[in-house]
């Protein structure tokens, strides 16, 4: 959740810190803080309550200087957002750590700690931390081996930057089940939780594995892994800008991600369809092989990633003729399984840092499914490098907290997925050639749909002052209604849930009135006239609803019913194209009702602990 930057150089690290943080304020706001040791030697920190701007004015107006330093954004997990609770955390002036993640047994190193004659600052987790490496240090006069031996008493997930006094020439990186990358400059280093932090400042990366630490030293870095032998990790030369991650145009980073859409969808499919087919190397010649071996689909994902794969789920079934189960990855890891041997594993993860997504991979591992199969938007990801075989989703830098190009690209990385296994069932060449089709026209449509981006607003504008709405769908677009509930409440802060339409009668009926905005999704399907049913029984009660229909399906305008057109849509890629509006009718909401619309309360863009 949190964000970690640290530099290591020979010149004044306090902007690449502060710019560091900046870049990294999606993984979480509610508090900032710095820490550099200076030219005497001192640990020097600064921290704020609110968002790294604050931190900025605070250093502005008490200003600090050093070349080795450690700074964090917070999001608040033990201790509410306050400066006492923020990081950097020190002990006696001495030792200063940042952490990401969460202390399990923290409880219980707190009474140990306090029965030694500790006091402590603060309430959270990461404060044993900096007490039991200040304990180890003082016993072995090294901050390597302090480190070394306190992270063998934590439980739970953690990476951490640890500095000393006296010492502005070191930095102690340690990583377990949160990630952590060292940026590799000229004669400089860098850590932070996530490159983009770190774009400007280096092009080379280390992802640390779990288990390693690094001390990084102006003259070089050793890493060592969680035996405590030296180990040799790769150095990953990235292709991201830092003009990448800039809003260019755009107000928000959630209304630039939209509008990338029909962009970032021919990145998907590039290189991976030709001649009208999906290449059989799209997912390797081993997977390609194996498909042929595999009877059932496990989908598991968190979030937004998990209504992707409740559509890849309508796909798998009435597309490839495959079996497909999906759950949600923190109910999956808790329970007992019973697994058919041959079973495809598949992780669904933006980030791939998921905490919930990887351990249930761990445990798959242990479950005797046939293969795991990871979908992920970034390369050098836990979830990626620890899975089997992995598909791209190419969808470039997501910095919005609520998901929208993550979330389209998804699906089409699904959908390539469940041509590539239903060749080897029920797809015939004839039906893969009409859905890649569809696939290469996904831009075009994709555009069109934007295009109604005004009329959208001023659907949006009739949600002011709405406490709560309901969506709607049938078939696959029932977790397209769900995606778009989840965006509205993420981001507007209005109450909204979704159901399948004709679950209206089984309760949900009963919350229908003048006052409740009931929004629907309309393709021209097989299930179109069931669903104009159940809205004629919204309209019965009084319900306003706000369609979103294919322009042939034959709903016209009338006293609580608004109507935006969508134009034609074949059924395989309309659950990508209806996406598109309930994200831009969330989007204009929250703008109008004032809301931080890239960074809403209480949440974070990954969520990498439990």
């Amino acid at each position: 959740m949190c964000g970690i930057v640290g530099a290591l150089a020979k010149r004044d690290i306090t902007q690449v810190l502060i710019k560091g943080l900046q870049r990294l304020e999606y993984r979480g706001y509610d508090s900032a803080g710095m820490v550099v040791v200076d030219e005497h030697g001192v640990l020097q920190r600064r921290r704020t309550q609110g968002k790294v701007k604050n931190l900025e004015h605070l250093i502005e107006d008490h200003p600090l200087q050093g070349s080795c330093g450690i700074s964090h954004t917070r999001w608040a997990t033990h201790g509410v957002p306050s400066e006492v609770n923020a990081h950097p955390h020190i002990c006696n002036g001495d030792i200063a750590i940042v952490h990401n993640g969460i202390i399990e047994n923290h409880e219980v190193l707190r009474k140990a700690q306090l029965s030694q004659g500790h006091s402590f600052d603060s309430e959270t987790d990461t404060e044993v931390i900096v007490h039991a490496i200040y304990d180890q240090w003082r016993e072995t006069n090294d901050l390597l081996r302090a480190v070394q031996e306190t992270v063998k008493t934590l439980h739970g997930a953690y990476a951490l930057g640890v500095v000393e006094a006296n010492k502005n020439d070191r930095l102690i990186a340690a990583r377990k089940g949160s990630p952590l990358v060292i940026g590799v400059g000229n004669n400089e280093y860098f850590i932070a939780s996530d490159v983009f932090a770190l774009l400007g400042e280096a092009t080379r990366f280390i992802y640390l594995e779990d288990g390693d630490i690094a001390d990084i030293r102006l003259d070089g870095i050793t890493i060592y892994d969680d035996t405590g032998k030296p180990v040799v990790r790769a150095i990953t030369e990235t292709e991201l800008k830092a003009d990448t991650v800039g809003l260019g145009r755009y107000k928000h980073y959630m209304q630039k991600e939209i509008f990338e859409q029909a962009a970032v969808l021919k990145q998907t499919i590039a290189g991976r369809i030709a001649g009208g087919r999906l290449l059989d190397s799209c997912f390797g010649a081993e997977a390609n092989k194996a498909f042929g071996q595999i009877d059932e689909v496990q989908i598991v994902a968190c979030g937004t990633s998990y209504h992707a794969g409740m559509v890849a789920k309508y796909w798998f079934e009435s597309i490839a003729g495959v079996a497909c189960h999906i759950e949600v990855a923190s109910e999956f890891r808790y329970r007992r399984h019973v697994v058919n041997k041959r079973t495809l594993f598949v992780t669904l993860s933006q980030s791939g840092e998921t905490a919930d997504t990887l351990a249930a991979l761990q445990a798959a591992s242990q479950l005797g499914y046939a293969h795991t199969l990871s979908i992920c938007n970034v390369p050098e990801s836990s979830l990626v490098r620890q899975s089997e075989w992995h598909l791209m989703t190419n969808a470039g830098p997501e910095i919005g907290v609520a998901s929208t190009k993550a979330f389209t690209t998804q699906l089409v990385a699904l959908l390539l997925l469940v041509i590539a296994l239903g060749k080897h069932h029920s797809i015939t060449k004839e039906k893969e050639i009409a859905i890649i089709k569809q696939l290469e026209l996904l831009p075009e449509k994709v555009a069109e749909v934007l295009r109604l981006d005004a009329d959208i607003l001023r659907f949006a504008e009739q949600f002011k002052d709405k406490t709560s709405a309901l969506f709607l769908g049938r078939g696959e677009q029932y977790p397209v209604a769900m995606e778009g509930a989840l965006k509205l409440k993420e981001v507007s802060y209005i109450h909204a849930e979704a159901y399948p339409a004709g679950e209206l009668k089984h309760g949900p009926l009963a919350l229908v009135d003048e006052h409740m905005p009931i929004v629907a999704v309309a393709p021209n399907n097989d299930l179109l006239e069931k669903l104009k049913s159940n809205l004629q029984e919204v309209q019965a009660r009084g319900g306003q609803l706000y369609v979103f229909a294919d322009k042939h399906a034959a709903f016209e305008a009338a006293e609580g019913l608004s109507l935006i057109r969508v134009s034609e849509i074949d059924d395989v890629i309309a659950p990508i194209i209806y996406t598109i509006p309930l994200q831009l009718l969330a989007y204009h909401v929250a703008v109008i009702k004032g809301t931080d619309v890239d960074q809403p309360r209480n949440l974070a863009k990954s969520v990498t602990v439990e």
